[in-house]
């Protein structure tokens, strides 16, 4: 997140690097980005395009009716059915090894809101 403080109206910047676990996410790979703010109103959600690998780049104005506080910005691959932030790709098809245990926790940073 850049900057990690911002007011309504000013630019931010959520991205990540590609993974270097390859997990293919195919030419047309779209990114999933939401703006929960600090009374729990939903004030983004919007794709972005996205690497094969992950990697992504997203520039936005904060939303004027965003509250003062901190914001839960969460991003993560959209259409995908997995649960990992362990750094292993854990889709798995038929026939193929036990998946690892992974965490399903939804990944979000924070994004604090001034006047």
């Amino acid at each position: 997140m850049n900057p990690s403080s911002a007011k309504p109206g000013e630019a931010v910047t959520v991205s990540a690097p590609d993974a270097t676990c390859n997990p293919r996410y195919g030419s047309n790979a779209q990114v999933r980005i939401v703006f929960t703010d600090a009374m729990g109103v939903e004030v983004l959600n919007t794709t972005a395009p996205m690497t094969d690998k992950g990697g992504f780049a997203f520039t936005a104005e904060v939303p004027t009716p965003t509250a003062v506080g901190e914001v839960a910005v969460y991003a993560a691959p959209e259409g995908v059915d997995w649960c990992d932030d362990t750094g292993k790709n854990n889709r798995a098809g038929p026939g193929e090894d036990e998946l690892e245990m992974a965490s399903c926790a939804k990944p979000m940073k924070p994004l604090t809101i001034t006047k």
